[in-house]
């Protein structure tokens, strides 16, 4: 996935989209590696949204980066992520995501460009 957002084209993924049931992993995934890689332009990570989930998660955003020294798929980061995160906690941070904060995704989506048919 793109993780150089500096041409204002590209961008992270949904937080809709799910990796093996995780809502946001996508999106905070990319985001991570474009932060480590300097090119996440004006994204800002941790942003309170990507804070929120890892708090659901029960880890915090330097966990998070640790990880990525040797996760670099999206079925690396989810096994390490369901190594550590309970199901509830999961269940816990999608509710969250789509109850509580349906209005940031619907903004993110629209921001970026995102067509729903």
């Amino acid at each position: 996935m793109a993780t150089d957002f500096r041409s204002g084209r590209e961008f992270p993924r949904r937080g809709r989209d799910d990796i093996d049931g995780f809502l946001w992993l996508a999106r905070v995934f990319d985001k991570a590696r474009a932060a480590r890689n300097g090119t996440i332009h004006d994204y800002i990570y941790p942003c309170p949204m990507d804070r929120g989930v890892f708090d659901r998660w029960g880890i915090t955003s330097r966990v998070f980066d640790a990880a990525l020294e040797s996760c670099t798929t999206d079925a690396e980061v989810a096994a390490w992520l369901k190594a550590r995160v309970a199901n509830d906690r999961r269940e816990e941070a999608n509710r969250w995501l789509v109850e509580e904060k349906i209005a940031n995704l619907d903004r993110q989506d629209a921001e970026e460009g995102v067509v729903l048919t």
